[in-house]
Parts: structure tokens; C-alpha cells; sequence
């Protein structure tokens, strides 16, 4: 076997100490130069090196020493020396240390009697430790309770040995009448722990002898308390009722560590609304009560959990878990806002959406580096509540529309686009929207808020005040024209280009970066994602105030230049419904030909250094056109057409979230012979209320299939991996369990041979981010018999992992020729590791450009049809498609998506699938993965090539 040990040492193999160096210290007189002797000594046994001829010496000059240092480290080298020979029988030199352990424990100090007491609780020779039973006993009644506490688990380490039951016959008697006259906590609880493992019946008579005073017990001790309800229930399902009472009254300890373990375990016994109610109190009193954020997490993990199970009581509870929001940690923050939007009803939507307004209002005042983000969190989660009851949003909206110039761009983002749903969901609200739009559009400093907003304006504003406002608006913001003079152009040219040439290079170096937009086509990135982050640039000195338009159009962002032409063709086109003065329409009409000839001589112009791109400039044009020849059908496509698209496009997300709530409330039915009771003819006799509703819950359980586990067979022979070949003589495969942050191996070894197999050891090794946790073992294997071997792995990042390794054993007949048989390699699949999740389009797009690591993976497949090859890849790499399916539907030729997952280390995986089927009926195109760690996108690329030919 493995030896055990409680000691772990850094050891610098580069610099081992002699033995007959140690020896020498050992032997002197200097207790110091003893003391490093013996750590080098252990230090070396530690790592594998056998130091024999020490052991003499550590009896004769050791022993002896009264320093406490040293003998504490003289038990951790008994403790770790091989005790045994090779036919498991005690070495005969051992019995020497057993007069000095008996004196150690005869020993006036406390501390010398406490430490060796703790050393016996380590040792498994059964044949050291008879000798020493009187005097642990003797010291049960000792004065000091620290030798007390150790001697109580020393008596259960003696009881649970292989024949400990004989050793100590009355251990379970004379530790009960010790735990009835024990003061010390601690003592006391390692007394319990002991009946708990050893006597169950004593413990469980104790504690309900004691059942009053359990409130008065010390935290150590109301802890076992639990973990022996919580063992008693697994086995004995019918009597968890009375258990139930003890952990409610539990709830009332002052330790937190209690509460937490008590409201834990009830949520695992009952379901009964008493209980999982109380259980939710505790929670949401920890989470306002405990000041460490990690704490925080935890419970509200807990309340997470609670949710999925008990929304109805969850509910009850939703303005406590709110006020975790005065948590300055910005996950806490995200993750309360999480539970509690699932949470919201029409009883208490008010209420919550007031305490969010609070929230944002304070953002404005603190000085936190996490406001902008953290209101950014709370505009989604106003958005999200304003669409799920409409009833709110005149409350909340020109509140947010002040955040519409934040110097928090994400956040003034999500403003625009909530208030662009509001105004089309709430159609009481446009009016008063529209107003304050118009009077707040002058603060907006972020090229894409202003695009939003300007649809906004163009699409809403239908009377003539209206529409003659905002056309006013837009020309104030855009300032005088021209952009700029001739004089401008010759003289001061060369000067502007100097002074614009250090964002201008920002935006050229950003254009050439890689994007994956709205819609999942991969593109170059445009001017106008890069302009939003970098502030105004002003380009020539004419002016002493500058619109916003103005500046962000003199900064080279002409698709800005463009949405301002539409959007001025739009306002024209309805003054023309609503303003009866033809003169007054063809006024405003070449006022706007002005303006979007100006932004075309500007894009012509080498006044900035980079010209207006094609699509920019086709887009004015055919504003210009149109404004000169108007007509019926273009007027309807301008005034309806793109109104009803967005429509639409509202409906379709409404649906997918309805699919999605409705592909979540999965319902399990019961086996048609399963065992149904029926609550009114139950007997209540003796039963309390919280029993009864205990009975009902478990009955409703049962009856909608939640107590029945859907084992997949199949699923787990798909696990067992064959390691040897059926011709070798030793036959293994392997069990793969994949727990997160752990893998265990489940090995089966079959001796396939007439002969005894000895040190059979099973050698393993890794590659990539996995670590072997424990070192080989050494064992014996009986003709055609089989042995069951665990190994653990340690897994520390998402990556495709290999274990490899070999079996090396010796025969009966040939002790000194050792066989070694190579074992199959074992890879560890990602696809354990991550889970399809979601993200915004905008968050999406702004990790694509973060993140460093892409792997591109050329289309090569043999499915022809672009749908399903899309659906083959997110079913092989386990992740979700965040493209809309309205967007996927048609045949065009080409498909564009984007795809998301997170693992459980936290790591975003993004993959951006294009392709295009050719004439030949083949696709042609490419996956990109990004990640910002090059194991993901490695890994995930590896995987996508494998199945991507597999699909058939």
C-alpha cells in the first residue's frame, strides 16, 4: 500500500543530504544541528530514499532528548519509516520504540502526552499499539483537556483497526460515560465523533437524551451533529422528520457555519415548504450578515440553486437577496441580479424596479472604478423588467435616457437600445421619448449610441413639430457647412493632418482588424466600431464649439455620415405628409441635399487622411436621389417597410425566449409501476405539521418521476476505455469520470496468467494540464484474479489532455525479470469541460477583438447542406448558436453563425462558422475559433477537424 502520512515538504533534490552527515548531527550533543538532522532525514524518506542505518542511531541518541522539538519530529519519522516487512509482519527492531512511546504517554507534559496520543491515531500496526492501551486509557482522565481530546481519538483509531473491536472491547461504553461527564468542547466532540463512526446507536441515544441543550452545545460539536443526521436520513428515509425538528432548531446557533451547514442539509432532506422557506431565510440572512465576498458567492450559489426548485418560495424573498447589491464587488452584483430577475412577478416588479432606479441614481455620485460597468448591469436588468411588464417602463425610461451620453460607452449602448424597444412596445410612451431624446441628443459623445439614436428620430417622430425639431436637432449638432473651406483645404491642410493623425492611425490600424458582426458574416472591422471607444476629434480650428456629428464626422466616421443622410431622408419624406406648405417641404428638402452633398465633398476631400468607403458614399447618393425624385413605392419602403422589419424582429427574439423558457421546464414522468401513496389515507398519528408536509412532498416527488434517475447505460459504456490488448497476460480498461476539476480513473486489472503477479504497479504520466495526484502502488495479483485501481488527475485548464502509461510487473518464477506492458493512450476530451451559454451580440463582437488566440479550421466535409452541417457542428462541440434562426432560414448559397460556450474554469470560446456551397454542390468556407487561452482554441480546433469529416 501507499504509505499515508500527514507530512508534506518541499524537498530540493538538487542538494540531498548524506546519510553519514546526518548520522554525525544525530550523534552530537548540539540539540539545533539535531533538529536539522532529523528534518533531513524525513525530508529524504519523504522522497523515496531509504536511510536504514539511521534508525539505531535515532534510538540510542535521540530517544533520550527531552527537547519538544525534537520529539515531535522523532513521532513524524516513526510515523513515516516502513514499520513492516515484505510479508506485512512488524519489524522486530519496532518493539524497542514502544517503551519510549508508553513513557512519552506517562509523560508529565501535556504536550508531550498530546502530540504522541495524535501519533497513535496514524499508526496501523495493531501489534504496537496493544502494548499501549492502558496508558491511552489512563489518560482519558487526565487534567489537561488538550490530552483528553487526542486520547478520545486515539481510543477510535485503536477501535477501527482490522481487529480493534477485540483490542478494545468496551471502547463505545467507556467513551459514552466519558462524553456524559466531559466539559471541553472540543473533547466533547471528538467523544461524539467517536460514537458517531464507531457506535451509531450510542450517538444517536446521547444526542436525543440531550435534544434540549443541542442549542448550548460548542460549534464543533453541532457540526458532527449534522454530518450524523445527515448519514442516519440517507439510510433511514422514514424517520427524517424528527431529525428535521433538531436541524430547525440549529438554525437559531450562533456560529454561521452552523446555520449554513443546518439550512444545506435541510434543502437536501426535505422539501417541504417549511423547510426550504427556513432554509432560504438562513441563507439571505448570511448573505447580508457576512462581510467576505467569497462567503457571498457561495450563499448566493446556494440561492441559485434554491431557485430551480423552489421558485414560488424564492419569490417571497426577492427584495432580501436585492440588498446584497450594496456589495461593491461586481460579481456578487451580476450574480444577484441574475437570481433576482427570474424571480420578478406583477406583485412585486414595483418594488424591485424601484430599488434598481436607487442603484442607478447612485452610480452617478460614487467614485467607484466599477460604476460604469456596474450601471451598465443595472440598465439590462431595468430593459429586462420594462419587457417582461410594460406597466413599468414610463417609470424607468427618461431616468436612463440621461445615461445616454455615459462616458461608459457599453452602458450609454444599452440605454439606446432599451429605449428603442420601449418606444415601439409602449406606444403611450413615444411622445414624451421622442421629446426628451431630442433635448438630451446634443450630450451623446459615442458614434453608436448616436446611430441608434438617430433611427430612433427618424422612424418615431411622426407630427410636424416633431419632425421639425428633429431635423433642427441634427443640423445643430452638425454645425455650419461647410466641413470645410478651400482655404481650409490648402493652407491649414497639411496642419489638420498633423493634428488628426494620431487617432486616424488608431482607426486605420483598427479597420484592418477582423470582426464578426450582427448577423455572423465575417468582415473587416468598420471606422465606426473603433470611433465609438476614442474620444471627439476636432480637425480644424474654425470653430470654438463643435457638435457631436460635427466631431465624430470630422474624425473619419462616415458610416455616422451616412445614417445622418437617411435619417434626414426619412424626416423629409414625412414633412411632406404633414406639413401643408410645399415651400417650407422644398426648403427643408435642399437644406438636407446640402448637408449630404457637404459629407460627400468632405469624403472627396484629402483634408483627412482616409476617403469615405463605397458603401458610406452609395448610401448618401441614393439619399440624394431619392430626395430629387421622389415616389409612392420608395416613400413606403423608407416610412413602413424598415418599422415593420424591426417589428418582426422584436417578435422573433420574444419567441426564442419563450422556446428557450419552455425547452428549460423539462417534465419527468413516472414508470408506470411505480409505487404511488396516497396522502389522505396515510396515517397521521403523531406526525407534526412540518412531517406531514415532509410525506407530501416526498409522495408529489415521487409521483412526477423526480426520485427516478435516468441512468444512460449506453452513455457510461461510451466511458470504458480498453488499455490492453485481449492476447496480453494482464487484461485493463478504464472507467473515465469527469468531476470539473478532477478526473478519476477506475482501472481494472485481470491477471489472464496461471501464475501470481508480484509489485504489479500501475505507471501513469500526463500531457497538457493534468497532474497525477498520488504515486504509484504496489500489487499483488493471484492467478486469473482482478484488481480495482483509482487514480486521480488534476485538471487545471480546458485543454485536450493525454494520459499515458504502462503496467510493470514481476512473475512468481522470475522475481528479477520485470515485464512492462505499454497501455492504449487515454485521451481527455474538452468537450467534458465546456457548456453552451450565452452572451450579447455587442459582448461577442467585443471579446472577438480582445482575444488573441484564433484557430482557423478550412471547411472539409461531405454533408452538402449548409443547415445541417451548422447543426452537426454545434452538436460536436457542445456549444450554442447564438445566430437567430430567422437569420438561418432561406437559400442563398452561404451561411454565416456565431457560436458560444464557457467552460468550467470561466474560459469563453467563440467560433464564427462561414461557409459556401460551390457549383459543384460541395461547401467551401472556414471555422474560426478565438479564446484567450491557446489551449481552448487548439483543442476545440482539433476537435471540429475530427468530426467534421465523420458527418455523414
Amino acid at each position: 500500500m501507499e504509505k499515508s502520512c500527514s507530512l508534506l515538504v518541499y524537498f530540493d533534490k538538487g542538494t540531498p543530504a548524506l546519510a553519514n552527515e546526518i548520522k554525525e548531527a544525530l550523534e552530537g550533543n548540539d540539540v539545533e544541528a539535531k533538529i536539522e538532522a532529523l528534518k533531513k532525514a524525513i525530508m529524504l524518506l519523504l522522497n523515496g530514499e531509504t536511510i536504514p542505518q539511521l534508525f539505531i542511531t535515532i534510538i540510542r541518541y535521540v530517544l533520550p532528548s527531552e527537547d519538544h522539538t525534537v520529539q515531535k519530529l522523532l513521532l513524524l519519522y516513526l510515523e513515516i519509516i516502513d514499520k513492516t516487512d515484505s510479508r506485512g509482519k512488524v519489524l522486530p527492531e519496532m518493539i524497542l520504540i514502544c517503551q519510549n512511546l508508553r513513557n512519552n504517554l506517562q509523560h508529565p507534559n501535556e504536550y508531550i502526552r498530546g502530540v504522541t496520543l495524535r501519533f497513535l491515531c496514524r499508526l496501523n500496526e495493531s501489534e504496537i499499539v496493544e502494548p499501549l492501551i492502558p496508558s491511552i486509557l489512563s489518560n482519558l482522565e487526565h487534567r489537561h483537556p488538550f490530552v483528553r481530546r487526542n486520547a478520545v481519538l486515539a481510543v477510535m483509531s485503536v477501535f477501527r483497526l482490522p481487529q480493534g473491536d477485540q483490542l478494545l472491547v468496551d471502547a463505545p461504553e467507556i467513551v459514552e460515560k466519558f462524553l456524559s461527564t466531559e466539559q471541553d468542547p472540543s473533547s466533547k466532540r471528538n467523544a461524539f465523533l467517536m460514537l458517531f463512526n464507531c457506535a451509531q446507536d450510542r450517538a444517536l441515544n446521547y444526542l436525543f437524551t440531550n435534544i434540549d441543550r443541542i442549542i448550548d452545545w460548542g460549534e464543533q460539536l453541532q457540526m458532527v451533529v449534522l454530518d450524523l443526521i445527515r448519514k442516519v436520513c440517507r439510510v433511514n428515509k422514514a424517520e427524517k422528520g424528527k431529525y428535521i425538528k433538531i436541524i430547525i432548531s440549529l438554525l437559531n446557533a450562533p456560529s454561521t457555519a452552523v446555520i449554513y451547514e443546518c439550512a444545506t442539509t435541510l434543502v437536501s432532506l426535505s422539501s417541504a415548504p417549511t423547510a426550504v422557506r427556513a432554509a432560504a431565510a438562513t441563507y439571505s440572512q448570511l448573505l447580508l450578515s457576512q462581510s467576505d465576498n467569497n462567503v457571498k458567492l457561495i450563499v448566493l450559489d446556494r440561492l441559485n440553486e434554491l431557485k430551480a426548485s423552489h421558485r414560488e418560495i424564492m419569490v417571497e424573498l426577492v427584495m432580501d437577496v436585492l440588498r446584497a447589491l450594496s456589495t461593491p464587488n461586481i460579481d456578487i452584483r451580476r450574480k444577484t441580479l441574475d437570481i433576482v430577475l427570474d424571480l420578478i412577478t406583477h406583485r412585486n416588479v414595483d418594488e424591485v424596479v424601484l430599488m434598481l432606479k436607487k442603484e442607478v441614481v447612485k452610480t452617478q455620485s460614487g467614485e467607484h472604478e466599477k460604476n460604469g460597468e456596474y450601471r451598465q448591469l443595472l440598465v439590462q436588468a431595468i430593459h429586462t423588467c420594462a419587457i417582461k411588464f410594460p406597466e413599468v417602463a414610463s417609470t424607468v425610461v427618461h431616468l436612463l435616457m440621461d445615461f445616454l451620453g455615459d462616458s461608459n460607452v457599453a452602458s450609454a449602448i444599452d440605454v439606446a437600445v432599451f429605449v428603442r424597444e420601449i418606444i415601439e412596445t409602449n406606444p403611450k410612451l413615444r411622445v414624451s421619448i421622442i421629446t426628451r431624446l431630442l433635448d438630451t441628443f446634443y450630450q451623446i459623445r459615442a458614434s453608436r449610441v448616436c446611430v441608434c439614436a438617430l433611427w430612433i428620430i427618424g422612424e418615431y417622430c411622426l407630427s410636424l413639430s416633431e419632425v421639425e425639431s428633429g431635423i433642427a436637432t441634427i443640423k445643430q449638432c452638425l454645425g455650419d457647412l461647410p466641413f470645410f473651406t478651400a482655404a481650409t483645404e490648402e493652407g491649414e491642410g497639411q496642419d489638420a493632418q498633423q493634428k488628426a493623425s494620431q487617432p486616424v492611425i488608431s482607426t486605420t490600424v483598427s479597420s484592418r482588424r477582423p470582426v464578426v458582426l450582427a448577423d455572423g458574416t465575417y468582415a473587416t472591422q468598420s471606422a465606426v466600431l473603433e470611433t465609438a471607444m476614442s474620444p471627439p476629434t476636432f480637425v480644424h480650428g474654425s470653430l470654438a464649439s463643435i457638435g457631436n456629428l460635427r466631431s465624430l464626422i470630422l474624425s473619419g466616421d462616415f458610416f455616422l455620415g451616412a445614417v445622418v443622410a437617411c435619417t434626414l431622408t426619412k424626416l423629409v419624406l414625412r414633412l411632406e405628409e404633414v406639413q401643408p406648405s410645399k415651400t417650407e417641404v422644398n426648403k427643408t428638402t435642399t437644406q438636407a441635399l446640402l448637408i449630404m452633398v457637404s459629407l460627400l465633398q468632405l469624403g472627396q476631400s484629402w483634408v483627412l487622411p482616409q476617403p469615405m468607403d463605397n458603401d458610406s458614399h452609395d448610401r448618401i447618393v441614393l439619399c440624394i436621389r431619392l430626395l430629387c425624385n421622389t415616389g409612392d413605392d420608395v416613400r413606403n419602403i423608407w416610412l413602413q417597410s424598415c418599422r415593420e422589419s424591426f417589428v418582426k424582429m422584436l417578435a422573433d427574439k420574444q419567441r426564442r425566449e419563450t422556446e428557450e423558457i419552455k425547452a428549460k421546464a423539462q417534465i419527468s414522468n413516472a414508470q408506470p409501476d411505480d409505487l404511488i401513496d396516497f396522502y389522505h389515507l396515510k396515517s397521521r398519528k403523531g406526525m407534526s405539521q412540518l412531517e406531514l408536509e415532509d410525506e407530501v412532498q416526498d409522495d408529489l416527488k415521487r409521483a412526477t418521476g423526480e426520485f427516478t434517475k435516468d441512468g444512460d447505460d449506453a452513455n457510461k459504456l461510451n466511458r470504458i476505455l480498453q488499455l490492453t490488448g485481449f492476447s496480453d497476460p494482464v487484461y485493463a480498461e478504464a472507467y473515465v469520470t469527469v468531476h470539473h476539476y478532477d478526473i478519476v480513473l477506475d482501472v481494472t486489472v485481470i491477471n489472464r496468467t496461471k501464475e501470481t503477479l508480484q509489485n504489479l504497479c500501475l505507471e501513469l504520466a500526463t500531457m497538457g494540464d493534468l497532474k497525477l495526484v498520488e504515486r504509484p502502488q504496489n500489487y499483488t495479483l493471484g492467478p486469473e484474479s482482478s484488481k480495482q485501481i483509482k487514480a486521480n488527475i488534476k485538471v487545471s485548464s480546458t485543454e485536450t489532455g493525454v494520459i499515458f502509461g504502462n503496467i510493470v510487473y514481476e512473475t512468481s518464477s522470475n522475481v528479477h525479470d520485470r515485464t512492462v506492458i505499454v497501455l492504449n493512450d487515454i485521451h481527455i476530451d474538452i468537450m467534458d469541460y465546456i457548456s453552451p451559454a450565452s452572451c450579447a451580440d455587442v459582448a461577442f463582437r467585443t471579446m472577438w477583438a480582445e482575444f488573441e488566440w484564433e484557430n482557423k479550421v478550412a471547411v472539409n466535409t461531405v454533408v452538402q447542406d449548409e443547415k445541417e452541417f451548422l447543426d452537426h457542428i454545434i452538436k460536436s462541440t457542445n456549444m450554442k448558436c447564438l445566430t437567430p434562426p430567422s437569420a438561418l432560414e432561406g437559400e442563398c448559397g452561404f451561411l454565416a453563425a456565431n457560436l458560444y460556450a464557457k467552460s468550467v474554469f470561466g474560459e469563453d470560446a467563440l467560433v464564427n462558422v462561414s461557409i459556401e456551397k460551390q457549383t459543384d454542390g460541395k461547401l467551401s468556407g472556414y471555422i474560426r475559433i478565438r479564446s484567450k487561452t491557446q489551449g481552448i482554441a487548439l483543442s476545440l480546433g482539433d476537435k471540429i477537424t475530427l468530426k467534421q469529416k465523420g458527418a455523414a
